[in-house]
This record gives C-alpha cells, sequence and structure tokens, in this order.
C-alpha cells in the first residue's frame, strides 16, 4: 500500500527558530517564509526547512553512538563552502568521519550536516 504523501517540511527542533532561519538561508540562498519566536522556515521549493522553538532544547552531541538525522550539503567547492559556513556561525568538530568525501559542520545550535563537493 502507497499514500503517496508529499514531504513538504523537514522540521527541526530548536531554541530559537529564527535565528537558525537566518543561518539556514544563508546557507541555502533561500529566502525566510516566515519566523517568529515559536516558528521559522525557509524554502522555495516543494520541500521546505522549519525550525520550531522547544523550551530547554540542547542541541546532539558529537562523537554519538545514538541514531541522529542530518542534513546534506552539496556545494561547488567544498573547501571555500566551509570557510563561509564557519564565519557564518558554524562550527566544525574534531571527529571528522569523512576523510576527503565530505566535512562535518555543526550548526549554531548544534545541529550536524555535511558539506560535500557536487
Amino acid at each position: 500500500m502507497a499514500v503517496n504523501a508529499q514531504l513538504s517540511s523537514i522540521v527541526i527542533d530548536c531554541a530559537d527558530p529564527r535565528a537558525l532561519a537566518e543561518f539556514y538561508a544563508k546557507v541555502t540562498g533561500w529566502e525566510i517564509n516566515s519566523a517568529d519566536d515559536s516558528w521559522a522556515s525557509v524554502g522555495q521549493g516543494p520541500v521546505q526547512l522549519a525550525f520550531q522553538r522547544v523550551d530547554g532544547y540542547q542541541g546532539p552531541a558529537w562523537p554519538d553512538a545514538a541514531k541522529h538525522a542530518h542534513l546534506d550539503f552539496k556545494v561547488a567547492d567544498r573547501e571555500i563552502a566551509v570557510k563561509e559556513l564557519l564565519a557564518e556561525g558554524a562550527t566544525k568538530p574534531d571527529f571528522q568521519p569523512g576523510g576527503d568525501g565530505w566535512t562535518v559542520l555543526a550548526d549554531p545550535e548544534g545541529h550536524l550536516f555535511c558539506v560535500m563537493a557536487a
């Protein structure tokens, strides 16, 4: 059986939805669709990134044996993109399992994402 549901948003729990929307707008080049103290979203296509406030939110640990979701981004030049993302507030954890294939970064609230060459 297939429901044929269409994915509309990937929602990420956080402490500051507006700040994360601003960060990911810079990462993706997408526009902020909505933003307030409890909810924000970015995106131009059929799927948006959304951020919802959770009281007491704490970002994931890394490395961590627990299962976590993360986003992967393809870029024209990984080295340049990593430098630009670090300047926008991302951090680069010491543990980097990607070798030359990708770089693991964390957004300002600790959500992990990977950057790889297109």
